[in-house]
């Protein structure tokens, strides 16, 4: 008797104070609080991975590198991040999710700083290592506490909020980033991001309150094997595997490919990026509100589908003016980027709250991996013309759009599991 009402009063206790809230419901006050502090997070995180890209002609100038050597690079920091996403499905869910992203995130901060004093390639490519190791973890105990804080039928404008801070990315960091390398060295971007990085770690002490309710949830955590072999866990990996597949085959050799094929000058890429990114903003917020609205299974292959047009469109850009450029560069943006809104929707609502850091962990591990292996396999896949302009660009294109339409096959074989549609964590 005594047993049964411990037991309902941990039920009560644990049960989402927004269960019985509509989609309809906005989020709250307090909700957009966290939201906030998770998007500082994601943003340094994110910023630190992209800032590679547009800094490419820098890097193959600076140290003579190729575009094989340069996708290596690229590569370095997913390949760490697939590796240490592997052991940290071990005791993701085993700690307060606060705690969790203090410690990754901290990591990530010291190798963000190694960065930038790195005297030679060699070393730039181990600290690039190293900040992936704990880069793409962070990534995965964002994902995680959304999962356990925003229920279903707000997670989709939870995903949207967060993700935007891809757009706010390359709207503020990316050109910024761009001047301060072309004012000094490529490393003053890291040197930068590192101190920003300083900053957000207090924020994250300071702010975000104890999480642990998952602990409460599920004491008994399903073994590594199972996150790994799970039927619905493993269609969330391949959905992962094909939508990086159709994104990094081209993402890293964009910058170059501007400057090399389509006339641009590196002066012109923050332009570039900054308002390809300022449209993303408004778009990823708005693809949010219309996955919770009409679905989120609708929204992707809607979004996936048309992503082909920009795929082709800037793969196969001859020389044209800037304005033409911006135009098509924003329409792959706003395409590729709105997609994952959705998709991460769907992925994260596939396992059940008590593994879902495991698994979120696992599923990163996959998504940096598949980066890695599609910015190598892009990069041995391009050439250099005579002029050197980069050629085997449209064979890139053409396979990252056979990725995007196995992503749309493996998105209508998701299924949510037991409970991947609650919140867990009171607000």
């Amino acid at each position: 008797m005594l047993q049964t009402e411990k037991s309902a009063i941990t039920t009560e206790r644990i049960r989402p104070v927004f269960a019985s809230k509509g989609a309809a419901a906005g989020l709250t006050r307090r909700e957009w609080f966290l939201l906030l502090v998770l998007s500082a997070v994601q943003f340094t995180h994110i910023l630190d991975f992209v800032i590679m890209m547009p800094l490419g002609p820098q890097f193959q100038k600076d140290l003579h590198l190729s575009n094989q050597w340069f996708g290596f690079l690229v590569s370095a920091y997913a390949f760490s991040a697939a590796v240490s996403g592997l052991l940290a499905a071990w005791f993701m869910d085993r700690f307060d999710r606060k705690r969790a992203l203090l410690g990754l995130y901290a990591g990530f901060t010291v190798g963000t700083l190694c960065c930038a004093a790195a005297p030679n390639y060699a070393l730039l490519l181990a600290t690039r290592a190293l900040t992936g190791a704990f880069g793409g973890v962070v990534a995965a105990c964002i994902l995680a506490i959304i999962g356990d804080a925003f229920p279903g039928p707000r997670r989709g404008r939870a995903m949207g909020a967060i993700m935007s801070a891809f757009s706010i990315a390359s709207v503020v960091g990316v050109p910024i980033g761009l001047k301060l390398a072309n004012m000094m060295t490529w490393r003053a971007p890291f040197a930068a991001l590192g101190g920003v990085s300083m900053a957000v770690l207090v924020l994250i002490y300071l702010v975000l309150p104890p999480m642990h309710s998952h602990l409460i949830r599920g004491r008994q955590i399903n073994s590594l094997w199972t996150i790994f072999v799970q039927p619905t866990h493993v269609r969330a990996y391949l959905l992962m595997t094909a939508l990086v597949f159709s994104t990094f085959m081209i993402v890293p050799y964009l910058a170059s490919y501007l400057v090399a094929n389509t006339g641009r000058t590196n002066d012109e890429l923050p332009w570039v990026y900054s308002i390809g990114g300022g449209v993303t903003f408004v778009t990823m917020i708005l693809f949010g509100w219309l996955s919770d609205r009409f679905g989120k299974l609708l929204m992707f292959r809607c979004l996936a589908l048309f992503t082909m047009v920009p795929i082709l469109l800037v793969t196969n850009l001859p020389s044209v003016a800037l304005a033409t450029a911006l135009m098509v560069f924003t329409l792959f943006m706003v395409a590729s980027s709105g997609r994952m809104v959705p998709a991460m929707a769907l992925i994260t609502a596939s396992a059940t709250p008590r593994n879902r850091g495991g698994f979120l962990s696992v599923n990163a591990s996959v998504q940096q991996a598949a980066a890695g292996l599609a910015s190598a396999l892009g990069g041995l896949m391009l050439g250099q013309g005579i002029n050197g302009e980069i050629t085997g660009f449209p064979l890139v294109g053409g396979l990252a759009c056979a990725a995007t339409l196995a992503s749309i096959w493996l998105a209508g074989h998701l299924r949510p599991a037991d409970g991947g549609e609650d919140s867990t964590w009171e607000i």
